[in-house]
């Protein structure tokens, strides 16, 4: 695809794409699909972007995550996982590059912000954007699974995998744990 192509379609906001590779810092990049989250450290060259390393929501099962893939604590988890890669391969500062993603305060793009700034990596932020800690645990998925509203069919991959939607936290802070453990072994 063509510079211009690219640019008319509304795929690449290239002014905005220039501020982010002219700060010569390795971007971390957030991507979302309708069911995964998708991050990476990317090194700017003139041939092109070079992805360093890469973590997906896909991934988290191998720790332990029988959640969605695609709410805030998989995000930040997956925040996490990258974070932990990047140290491990001397990635210290990193910008955040949400490309064309509608930037929401608190919402699933900044819990991976979240994640990446725990685990060690540097990125410029305003706190006022990130989740509360309540919110990154699935706190409020365990409280609206209380409700009479909240149907079964919601959490139904959650069925599937043997877990009860209400003990979200717990699933949550295992997968922390093995994530903090065991990600270097799978760098």
């Amino acid at each position: 695809m063509s510079y211009l192509k690219r640019k008319r379609i509304g795929l690449t906001n290239y002014k905005k794409r220039l501020s982010l590779v002219s700060s010569k810092k390795h971007r971390l990049v957030v991507r979302r699909s309708l069911n995964n989250i998708t991050a990476q450290i990317v090194e700017y060259k003139n041939e092109g972007d070079i992805v360093l390393i890469s973590a997906n929501t896909k991934e988290l099962a191998k720790y332990g995550w029988k959640c969605s893939t695609k709410n805030i604590p998989s995000s930040y988890l997956t925040g996490l996982l990258i974070g932990k890669k990047a140290t491990k391969k001397n990635i210290k500062d990193s910008i955040l590059d949400i490309g064309l993603q509608r930037p929401i305060k608190k919402g699933v793009l900044y819990a991976l912000l979240k994640g990446a700034i725990d685990s060690g990596l540097n990125i410029d932020h305003n706190k006022n954007i990130l989740p509360e800690e309540s919110r990154i645990k699935g706190e409020h998925i365990a409280n609206f699974t209380k409700l009479d509203s909240a149907s079964s069919f919601q959490f139904s991959k959650y069925k599937k995998n043997n877990l009860d939607p209400k003990q979200i936290t717990e699933n949550f802070n295992q997968t922390k744990e093995n994530i903090v453990k065991n990600a270097w072994r799978n760098c």
